[in-house]
């Protein structure tokens, strides 16, 4: 992967407080084994990808932030192109090399403040 692409990351509703993204919208969770799941830029745009994670997939998402492969990488998080059935942008930026809850809430608190300011790529009317 290039450095440049953007990865789109669907943010919960739950994860808006008083306006403002908070970071676990961008830290894994258990189920997620370390692997953060986003789209891929190059592969669908952020509307795409907002609409086949809530019309098709039925999951809720307030709207689409995003952050790049070089921002990731600069972080040493590595991102993996994960293609799912039906998903082949599926992307996910890998916490796995992380060893401890503190570095990876760290990780995330970045990635966050990335996205933050860069700004919705998409939200719905």
């Amino acid at each position: 992967m290039n450095d440049s692409p953007l990865l789109f990351r669907q943010i919960h509703p739950t994860f808006v407080q008083n306006g403002h993204v908070i970071s676990p919208a961008f830290r894994p969770t258990p189920k997620d084994e370390k692997r953060l799941s986003v789209s891929d830029g190059r592969k669908i745009s952020a509307e795409e990808s907002w609409k086949r994670y809530t019309e098709t997939l039925g999951f809720d998402s307030h709207g689409v932030l995003g952050v790049t492969v070089s921002e990731c990488q600069n972080m040493s998080l590595s991102v993996l192109d994960d293609p799912q059935d039906g998903q082949l942008d599926h992307t996910v930026i890998d916490f796995s090399h992380l060893d401890s809850k503190g570095k990876i809430d760290r990780a995330a608190k970045v990635l966050c403040r990335f996205a933050t300011k860069r700004g919705w790529l998409f939200l719905p009317n």
